[in-house]
């Protein structure tokens, strides 16, 4: 698995000061794209147990509200494994800040996968160019949903996510 760039002070992707890595590969080539260089599984770095650690030690700041991930595709079953890893990490050092991801699969599609145990918030669904609008929080196309992963989870359907 690979990495393409870590941001120690993300203010767009996500509520607050935020950390994010944005994970290497995808396979879904949306139109206009707002990151076709994380396209390549090839690209980027190595991500390893020294990337977790350096996301973690960032993470430490007061300021710092959560992590988020983004991609390329975080979820996608080359990335899988390794951001489950993160978020499992994040979320036992740092409980009482949140974990944002986005992907271009559907909540739905993944539900039984680990990594919503440790996941607040998703923003789910490809980029849609037909849809865009620069106007939206959080999303870049109206058919994304930004969804309350945990609520989702103890209420058996999904919940949009408000602040």
């Amino acid at each position: 698995m690979r990495y393409n760039k870590i941001r120690k002070m993300d203010i767009a992707d996500g509520p607050g000061v935020r950390v994010s890595i944005f994970m290497q590969g995808c396979t879904f080539h949306c139109p206009d794209c707002f990151n076709p260089e994380t396209h390549d599984f090839d690209g980027g770095k190595e991500f390893t147990a020294d990337t977790i650690a350096k996301v973690l030690d960032l993470c430490a700041a007061k300021y710092v509200r959560g992590l988020s991930i983004l991609g390329g595709e975080p979820l996608h079953p080359q990335n899988i494994a390794g951001t489950t890893k993160l978020a499992k990490a994040f979320k036992q050092r740092y409980s009482q800040k949140d974990l944002w991801v986005w992907t271009g699969f559907t909540y739905e599609d993944l539900a039984d996968k680990t990594i919503w145990q440790y996941v607040d918030v998703v923003v789910d669904g490809q980029f849609q160019k037909d849809q865009a609008n620069p106007m939206l929080q959080f999303k870049g196309s109206a058919n994304q949903r930004v969804i309350d992963v945990q609520k989702s989870r103890q209420q058996g359907h999904t919940v949009l996510w408000t602040e």
